[in-house]
């Protein structure tokens, strides 16, 4: 999979109303919910490989442009009715910024929405991570999903169960409306295995990626667009897409 391609892509957005337009235009069926959930711009930490967790790190400049890029092209695209995000300050800058190019007044901010709690590998050069903090890099690497990272950290299973049901929660509130949600890598891949549990092949979970889930009345989800980063032709964006929770694609 390349970088920019978008799997799920047969259902892609609209381009052709503003964001604010006629509600009635390319508008979501009142079944299911549309949830535009974006990863984070760029921070410094993500260019140099280090693992933020929920370490508060705000975006480097090119993680700034990222940001106007996704949107500007979401504002162009078919009415918002609200902007929810993570409380980290990567998260939160973005949708900030969004917000304000779709004329939202405020971005809501979830807890929830946060990226999983590495314990004692956050702050840690990922390339150092196994030598510094052995145990829990081992925890780190382990397929197992219920282990805790040791220095306070999250389990896979803690992680899923707290981001869904975010998720899941947003969507019954917004039934036939379309929101944006912005988090973070580990996030977009807990609610990717949520979505897809037979195991489809994520790829990389770029900076300001756009990736479209549609949330029906029986807790049904469904992708629609996955790893969208047209917008980010100009400003570029991390080819191997490192991400706070550790990961690399």
């Amino acid at each position: 999979m390349s970088e920019s391609s978008v799997p799920y892509s047969d259902s892609r957005m609209s381009s052709q109303s503003d964001c604010n337009g006629d509600s009635g235009f390319n508008s979501v069926a009142p079944a299911y919910a549309e949830i535009i959930v974006v990863r984070h711009g760029e921070t410094l930490w993500n260019a140099d490989g280090r693992i933020q967790g929920h370490l508060d790190v705000e975006l480097n400049e090119v993680g700034r442009q990222q940001a106007a890029a996704v949107a500007d092209r979401l504002s162009k695209e078919s009415k918002i009715s609200a902007v929810y995000s993570s409380d980290l300050k990567r998260a939160l800058e973005t949708a900030q910024i969004i917000a304000s190019s779709c004329g939202v007044p405020e971005v809501i901010q979830d807890p929830e929405l946060r990226e999983r709690h590495l314990g004692d590998l956050q702050g840690l050069v990922i390339a150092e991570a196994s030598k510094l903090k052995s145990k829990a890099y081992q925890v780190f690497i382990s397929p197992r999903r219920d282990q805790e990272i040791p220095g306070g950290g999250e389990s896979r299973d803690q992680l899923h169960l707290r981001c869904t049901s975010s998720l899941q929660r947003i969507g019954s509130k917004h039934k036939g409306e379309r929101v944006i949600v912005v988090t973070h890598g580990g996030v977009l891949r807990a609610l990717h295995k949520r979505a897809a549990p037979k195991g489809q092949r994520q790829g990389k979970i770029l900076n300001t990626s756009v990736n479209i889930f549609h949330l029906s009345d029986g807790e049904e989800w469904n992708i629609r667009t996955w790893g969208d980063v047209s917008h980010l032709s100009e400003t570029g964006f991390l080819k191997t897409a490192f991400g706070g929770d550790g990961t690399s694609g």
